[in-house]
């Protein structure tokens, strides 16, 4: 962060924030529209396992909807990258590519390399699904327990908060390994004999047999101060907006009734 600050400033910190926006947003909705419908379909009594598989099935939905917003997403940050190194990866040098925005980005790629290019990283994407299932798992079953404890009542945000953080914590350490991985085949690796197009598996057990354990978690610290913050705030807003929401449903409700 210092590095970017001093070389780019605090513009270069930023840089792609709207169109990171703009894909969490559409993310966001396709995910927990699709997790939601299924829970009132399956209408069942309510269990981890069941959460567990209804959020893979809504993961799995929200990649094949949204892979190409974040397809042009990582692109528009790379733009004005100063890099110290040619691309390494066969697809890396379509980020020197000047986008305007999200939809110019998916024009482009949809024009100059087809649903290939739109739909690229989609795999790793697919499997990395249990990362927001596991969450979504953990965060209802901490919740329903949380819920017993205080008598049924509404739980306060510093308690929807911790129950959030939590969940993220579980899910990003169980799943760094991919994660990892998966970053180095979009990104390009430097290990000497293997192919830019390598297998998940098999690049992680290169790394496994190079580095150790401890390789396959390294930069763990970072991730988990980004992504535990950014999904505990999340779930704060999204339980304070959807008890909002129903409230205002039910007051219709209760009105049309009496009309």
């Amino acid at each position: 962060m210092i590095e970017i600050y001093h070389e780019e400033g605090l513009v270069g910190l930023y840089r792609g924030l709207l169109p990171v926006i703009e894909s969490l947003y559409c993310s966001n909705f396709v995910y927990f529209y699709t997790f939601h419908g299924l829970k009132r379909v399956a209408n069942k009594e309510q269990a981890a396992i069941r959460d567990l598989l209804l959020a893979m099935v809504a993961g799995s939905v929200n990649v094949m909807v949204t892979n190409p917003l974040w397809v042009v997403n990582t692109r528009l940050k790379m733009q004005g990258v100063h890099r110290r190194k040619p691309p390494t990866t066969p697809n890396a040098a379509s980020t020197n590519h000047h986008y305007k925005g999200m939809l110019d980005g998916v024009r482009r790629v949809w024009r100059e390399e087809g649903l290939a290019g739109l739909w690229s990283g989609a795999t790793s994407s697919l499997v990395l699904t249990v990362n927001p299932a596991i969450q979504f798992m953990v965060y209802e079953a901490a919740k329903r327990q949380a819920m017993r404890v205080s008598g049924g009542q509404q739980l306060s945000s510093s308690t929807v908060f911790l129950v959030g953080a939590v969940a993220k914590t579980v899910a990003t350490v169980l799943t760094y390994p991919i994660q990892l991985v998966q970053a180095k085949q979009r990104h390009g690796h430097s290990y000497e004999g293997l192919p830019q197009n390598t297998g998940v598996i098999t690049l992680m057990l290169y790394i496994l047999k190079l580095q150790g354990p401890k390789g396959l978690f390294k930069g763990l610290e970072a991730k988990l101060l980004q992504t535990v913050l950014a999904a505990a705030l999340m779930f704060v807003c999204y339980e304070k907006i959807a008890a909002a929401v129903f409230a205002v449903l039910m007051g219709r409700r209760r009105l049309v009734v009496k009309q």
